[in-house]
């Protein structure tokens, strides 16, 4: 965890374990703070990079972790890569395609308790082709707040797609086909 992150935050007790509130809560994204970051194998080494989130649409129920639902949408087009060559080759027809498909989407349905995470499993669009995915989630809350506090929160998701699902098998002789998740939401507590 990056030193600045860990100032700001404290890890909350398990996923989403809050005390109970009576109603989910919704949410809005703050895009500044918030990352989606990616990194595939490439050759010995690996490429990382980010994707921007176009709009996230959150609701978050505490006490009933299955009436949680979220609808996120990333700008595939605005996607970066720490090797120059690969962002424009990760837009490319043979991988992204964002000329065609701009836009990744994820619609997280179904939430559930794990141990001291959660998962969020819903569908994720990436070139026009839909697939299951799965993320393990922890909440973390501003550091000096009282347990039960959720009016700014962060939660940290990671998980793994593979590239060949989605048609993206562009450079495979060079890329791997698993590509790891890994997402830091900052969420703000809207009326």
């Amino acid at each position: 965890m990056r030193p600045c992150l860990r100032t700001f935050l404290i890890l909350v007790a398990a996923g989403f374990a809050l005390p109970a509130l009576a109603a989910p809560l919704s949410y809005r994204l703050e895009a500044d703070g918030s990352r989606v970051g990616f990194e595939v194998g490439f050759n010995a080494g690996s490429i990382q990079g980010t994707f921007p989130v176009t709009a996230a649409d959150l609701t978050l129920d505490f006490e009933r972790a299955a009436n949680s639902r979220a609808h996120v949408v990333l700008d595939a087009s605005g996607a970066s890569a720490n090797i120059p060559f690969a962002t424009q080759a990760m837009k490319s027809d043979g991988v992204l395609a964002t000329h065609s498909f701009p836009a990744i989407t994820f619609e997280g349905r179904d939430f559930r308790r794990d141990g001291d995470a959660a998962t969020v499993s819903g569908m994720i669009t990436i070139r026009g082709q839909t697939r299951p995915l799965t993320l393990t989630a922890r909440v973390f809350r501003p550091q000096g707040t009282d347990p039960g506090y959720r009016d700014r929160l962060a939660v940290q998701l990671t998980g793994t797609v593979r590239r060949s699902d989605f048609g993206a098998t562009g450079f495979a002789d060079m890329v791997g086909d698993e590509v790891h998740l890994k997402i830091l939401a900052r969420l703000v507590r809207t009326p």
